[in-house]
């Protein structure tokens, strides 16, 4: 078992010396305030005791350092910790500058050390939940989030609200949504001390057209910790101040009635989630990461985003303008990211602000768009061309002949063929049969392209069903054979049968049929 020693036995670092203890792992205690240490070693006689942070990082019996100090020292810390040849778990924030957080993930990397920052939601039973509900579509399509964290009191000296409060609402909604904002823009107050806000409210504009908005504040009547997420079908409530109803779905209806909307209420539905504290289950993920040399949930590159999006509310507090982002290098080198285990050939073109994930390879001569996300397990083959703002999930094969023009969403398992007729015995790659997914087209999951066929623009495959010829625009096919059962707005909701236009009764948009399929009324 790795021995481990907290750095900082104030409020919150009493909580990781309780449970790291707990899990048989605490081998010192350290804090500035000599008045302090007195209790924990009686309360903790099997540990060693010490006022200095330089006994710890120079005692080699000890694996790995949880940094619980004031927020403005952390990035010293980190840095020492790492040089001394420590595994790291701090609290948020990593520091207090973006630059100075790559500095420490570089850092990290180079000495070889796991670097786990404490965004404490993503241990949380109901928020990982949520993430699940969200990942298999039950809220719908992700419209808008916000969340409140609000309490009276523990008012900081050295970090203001925002700093102090946001960046776990912030962790959990760019994790939630997978994608960073364009735009923030924050709006706070000093009350109580002429150059730190109270208060402040950021509001953030993602690509995909999702808003949210962070409320924070250390001057409010009651203490309130609250994360909304209001999908096109349902609407998750997340309130950790609940003992036991934590996490609730409202399947709320909104329909249309002479061309208004007319909202229908439903009751929650209590989503179970298990008992485990939060604290415990990232401590212990530290502690399985320190020891299995794998890459934490919470990681530096996590920290690192936090980070970018807290810098620029800093920066519309202080100016009073809303700030767009800047292109968000996934390292310093390369313009998009690639997990770790994922490979990259020689020669594949890779677009700024693309993800890619676990264990995929990206062949010689592929060609991926600007912004892409691609999931765990997928292989691009060679030569093949990926547009712009692609979302291509797990386990998916885009062999060469394929090409995805933009916007396109290709969900888990999709399959794509390239030889109408393949033996093992007879080499057929000069037989390429092209396939064309034009832009905006949603392949489900599971279904199956046979080579040779276009998918037109905005049509939209079910899942599990086997294409075997063209696919008109905006057309809904399924089965196997695929066959058109209907059509399909822009906007991803299935459009209603009617004489004339076509009207979508959620975005309102018209289309007429067209030799081609639908074509959008102006």
């Amino acid at each position: 078992m790795s021995r481990i020693a907290v750095i900082g036995a104030g409020y919150w670092g009493k909580n990781l010396i309780r449970n790291f203890a707990e899990l048989q792992a605490l081998g010192t205690i350290c804090d500035t305030d000599e008045t302090v240490l007195p209790y924990f070693t009686q309360r903790y006689p099997e540990c060693v005791t010490t006022a200095s942070p330089s006994d710890v990082l120079g005692d080699r019996t000890i694996d790995a350092v949880a940094i619980a100090t004031p927020a403005e020292t952390h990035g010293r810390l980190v840095r020492e910790a790492l040089l001394a040849g420590k595994d790291v778990f701090v609290e948020k924030p990593l520091c207090l500058t973006l630059e100075g957080g790559r500095e420490l993930v570089a850092l990290a990397a180079a000495q070889g050390r796991v670097l786990m920052v404490g965004h404490l939601l993503w241990y949380h039973p109901a928020v990982l939940t949520l993430k699940q509900l969200i990942a298999r579509g039950e809220l719908g399509r992700i419209q808008y989030i916000y969340s409140n964290r609000l309490n009276l009191g523990r008012v900081r000296r050295e970090e203001n609200i925002l700093w102090s409060f946001a960046p776990h609402d912030l962790s959990v909604i760019l994790g939630l949504l997978n994608e960073m904002p364009e735009t923030v823009n924050a709006q706070g107050g000093n009350y109580l001390q002429q150059r730190i806000a109270d208060v402040t409210v950021s509001l953030l504009s993602f690509p995909s057209g999702v808003k949210a908005h962070v409320f924070v504040s250390w001057l409010h009547p009651y203490k309130e910790q609250k994360l909304i997420v209001v999908g096109s079908q349902k609407m998750a409530v997340f309130d950790d101040m609940e003992p036991e109803r934590k996490l609730l779905l409202y399947p709320h209806a909104i329909g249309w009635k002479d061309q208004l909307p007319v909202p229908t209420k439903m009751d929650a539905e209590v989503v179970p989630v298990a008992h485990e504290e939060p604290l415990r289950a990232e401590c212990a993920h530290f502690l399985d990461c320190v020891r299995t040399r794998s890459t934490p949930r919470t990681d530096g590159r996590e920290a690192l985003r936090v980070l970018q999006v807290l810098q620029l509310c800093q920066q519309s507090l202080e100016t009073g303008q809303v700030i767009r982002r800047p292109l968000e290098t996934g390292s310093p080198r390369l313009p998009y990211m690639a997990h770790e285990s994922a490979f990259i050939d020689e020669g594949a073109e890779i677009g700024e602000g693309t993800q890619i994930w676990h264990v995929s390879h990206v062949m010689r001569g592929a060609k991926i768009g600007k912004n892409c996300r691609i999931g765990q397990n997928v292989v691009i083959g060679p030569n093949t061309t990926i547009g712009d703002g692609v979302k291509i999930q797990n386990n998916v094969s885009v062999y060469e002949g394929v090409t995805l023009e933009d916007a396109v969403f290709c969900g888990p398992s999709v399959v794509f063929t390239n030889v109408l007729n393949p033996r093992s015995e007879v080499p057929r790659m000069n037989e390429l049969r092209p396939t064309l997914i034009r832009n905006g087209a949603s392949l489900g999951a599971n279904c199956t392209v046979v080579c040779g066929v276009t998918v037109g623009r905005y049509a939209f495959v079910g899942a599990g069903a086997v294409v075997t010829s063209d696919v008109d625009a905006h057309a809904l096919v399924v089965g196997n054979p695929a066959r058109r059962t209907g059509w399909m707005c822009r906007c991803g909701e299935q459009l209603k049968a009617a004489r004339g236009p076509l009207i979508c009764h959620v975005c309102r948009r018209r289309y007429r049929k067209g030799r081609d399929g639908l074509a959008e009324e102006w």
